[in-house]
């Protein structure tokens, strides 16, 4: 089975939009997040610690070739692209993307193609359309599309675009996607324990 990651979008209103939804992943949420929203250079350790402050999960900046590890939630850092090899990440400094670097095209694209079913995208509240491709890119892989209800965001712009370029129905409040969220993680654990007592008796 394809590894599964939920990768996270989000620009203008981004901050609020995580602090809202990260407090409805509990603790023993078993699947990995990974984050692009764009940020300041200068915003690393205020990011983190505002974000650790409404999670239960561990939230850090992903460096690269740091292994993905479950339960935790990793941010592109400011200034480079995140992306997804493996079972690592790795950071790039290659030319901006839709004008922002980190992108979240290149996160979510580069997540299609390692993950392929097992890609979980969610995009969030910001400007203009970057992650609408990366977000069409994991369907056409056979992944998960997730989009914050636009009525709801603080900047409709990236939801309205990812929902036109995917037609997705996955449309959601964010205390509803909190728990679609968790209903995927709980597939996922379910699964696994399968698969383990499987192992055992098979």
């Amino acid at each position: 089975m394809a590894r599964k990651l939920i990768v996270i979008g989000t620009s203008w209103g981004g901050l609020n939009a995580l602090k809202t939804l990260f407090p409805h992943l509990p603790r023993g949420f078993s699947l990995p997040v990974a984050v692009a929203i764009h940020r300041l250079r200068e915003s690393r350790g205020f990011l983190i610690d505002l974000l650790q402050k409404n999670s239960a999960l561990p939230v850090m900046d992903a460096e690269d070739k740091m292994p993905i590890e479950a339960g935790h939630i990793y941010l592109a850092p400011a200034d480079y692209h995140l992306l997804v090899e493996g079972e690592k990440f790795s950071l790039s400094v290659d030319r901006l993307v839709r004008m922002a670097r980190p992108s979240v095209d290149v996160l979510f694209e580069s997540c299609a193609d390692v993950c392929g079913e097992g890609a979980i995208g969610v995009i969030l509240t910001g400007g203009r359309d970057d992650g609408a491709r990366g977000l069409a890119r994991i369907l056409t892989c056979g992944g998960t599309a997730l989009v914050q209800n636009p009525e709801t965001a603080e900047n409709p712009s990236m939801p309205r675009s990812a929902i036109k370029a995917t037609e997705t129905k996955n449309i959601y409040d964010l205390p509803e996607l909190g728990k679609r969220l968790c209903a995927l993680d709980a597939a996922n654990r379910n699964r696994l324990e399968r698969e383990i007592i499987y192992d055992k008796t098979g």
